[in-house]
């Protein structure tokens, strides 16, 4: 596919999702041309698409919009169901919410109890040891699960222990990870995290081959591109799991997939995850939330439901690209979950978009000014 042709698909996905500018333009002589010539802003943003898609921002920014969580809409301010709500509240934080403390607490226990003796009486035999922990990770995982009553339903065949093949699946939370890792034990590509989070990573999950990374550090993604290229290759290490879009997703959209997990020369399993939000939002906003809170309103709610779809394994074909590659595989994800493709960067998130891009801009603006000046 030519760069052109990128630009046209791009172009497209931003359609779908963009609001209609007509709409929030005054009616009648604003929008028409003036008597004496004069241009009016329907005028201006018929020269460029770009200056379209700036106006489709001001009034509703798509790229904003995959990292914004959406309140439920109010239902209890009602004098026959506001009691009810209230009898709710106080069962969720005052009986159901001491009872999973309780199962968590009681998961730790049974956890710690069994990982460190296995942990420091094996390492003579690292198979055994290995073996073990993976089972054991796999059972704490399910306590976290149990903790707020998840109710997941799996479809597709389990993944099993293959050399050259990788998992990929979108990601809304943290709990993508835990979610998954109940069934089988991955070793996950993730951003290291400070707290007792990153004590966990750096302890626990080192055992099931978990490969870290700080996304601001250049060096880091050289390190963990030979990680991931070494770790594809062994047949006894656990199935690798990344995450493309490279942070969390409101659960409504995806947003690009990075080409790094499509450039290993394998197998690539395509993991599809959707939430039902009748309960709550599953999304994690790690800027607005710590992830012990999040953890929190995830106890405090009914119960988290979702659906986890393994798909069909693809490869690469003849003459394809790793992006076009990435792109093949997000469709299939975005259609299986019922999300929306958007063309942006999930990085843009944590920093500013790149020369290239905006002078890819800058380019198309002036050849759309130029046309516009020809024509007349």
């Amino acid at each position: 596919m030519n760069r052109t042709g990128k630009l046209k698909s791009s172009s497209s996905e931003l359609d779908l999702d963009r609001p209609n500018i007509e709409d929030y333009l005054p009616s009648g002589s604003s929008v028409q041309h003036e008597r004496h010539g004069k241009l009016r802003l329907c005028d201006l943003l018929d020269i460029s698409p770009s200056l379209s898609e700036a106006a489709g921002a001001i009034v509703d920014d798509s790229f904003t919009r995959c990292f914004k969580s959406n309140p439920p809409e109010p239902w209890n301010w009602n004098v026959y169901l506001f009691p009810l709500w209230c009898c709710g509240v106080v069962i969720r934080y005052l009986i159901i919410f001491p009872i999973r403390i309780l199962v968590l607490t009681l998961g730790w226990i049974i956890f710690l109890s069994a990982f460190i003796p296995v942990h420091c009486l094996l390492k003579g035999n690292d198979d055994l040891r290995k073996k073990i922990e993976r089972c054991l990770v796999e059972m704490m995982c399910s306590f976290f699960v149990a903790s707020w009553t998840g109710v997941v339903k799996y479809h597709g065949p389990r993944p099993s222990v293959r050399p050259k093949q990788v998992f990929v699946a979108n990601h809304t939370s943290m709990i993508d990870f835990i979610i998954l890792e109940q069934m089988t034990a991955f070793a996950v590509i993730m951003q290291k995290h400070p707290g007792w989070v990153g004590l966990l990573q750096s302890t626990i999950l080192e055992s099931v081959g978990c490969i870290w990374f700080n996304r601001t550090e250049v060096k880091d993604r050289e390190i963990v591109a030979r990680k991931l290229r070494e770790h594809v290759q062994g047949a006894n290490n656990n199935p690798l799991l990344i995450f493309p879009e490279g942070t969390c997703v409101n659960n409504h959209y995806t947003v690009m997939f990075k080409k790094g997990a499509f450039e290993l020369g394998c197998t690539v399993c395509p993991v599809a995850i959707k939430y039902n939000k009748i309960f709550v939002d599953a999304f994690w906003n790690s800027r607005k939330q710590s992830f012990t809170t999040h953890l929190l309103q995830l106890m405090t709610s009914w119960a988290v439901v979702c659906d986890v779809w393994y798909l069909e394994p693809q490869n690469l074909k003849p003459g394809e690209t790793s992006i076009e590659f990435a792109e093949r595989v997000r469709d299939i994800i975005s259609h299986r979950a019922g999300l929306k493709k958007v063309p942006w960067d999930g990085y843009l998130k944590y920093s500013r978009p790149s020369p290239k891009h905006r002078e890819r801009k800058q380019q198309n603006f002036a050849q759309s000014v130029l046309q516009r000046l020809e024509e007349k």
